[in-house]
């Protein structure tokens, strides 16, 4: 079973950092776009950054110039460094991976279940 585990959340206050890691666990052929988004309470969840298999990334408009996210091609993995942070940043950050797997060679969305920012000011 193909799974996303993400790692690094936490409680930090305004104007820190903090380092998001996701690992796509399973029987994984290729995985070619790994993105963060983010939901907020009360909000729809909305794109933070993604890089696809060629190196190529968007960020979020509400957070460019504070993020950077990068990809371990090797391990299946993608990291998220959130720089600069403010209260408007606390949300449950989501990992998802869009990829192959050995019994699903159709390309597929995964999910990984969540990890919670929480910028204090």
């Amino acid at each position: 079973q193909v799974q996303l585990v993400e790692s690094g959340g936490g409680l930090v206050q305004s104007g820190g950092s903090l380092r998001l890691s996701c690992v796509a666990t399973g029987r994984i052929l290729s995985i070619s776009v790994m993105d963060w988004y983010r939901q907020a309470p009360g909000k729809q969840r909305e794109l933070v950054a993604s890089i696809n298999d060629g190196g190529n990334i968007n960020y979020g408009e509400s957070v460019k110039g504070r993020v950077a996210v990068a990809r371990d091609k090797t391990k299946n993995a993608v990291s998220l460094q959130l720089n600069s942070l403010k209260s408007e940043d606390t949300a449950v950050y989501y990992c998802r991976a869009t990829l192959k797997t050995i019994d699903e060679p159709r390309s597929q969305s995964l999910w990984g279940q969540g990890t919670q920012v929480t910028v204090s000011s």
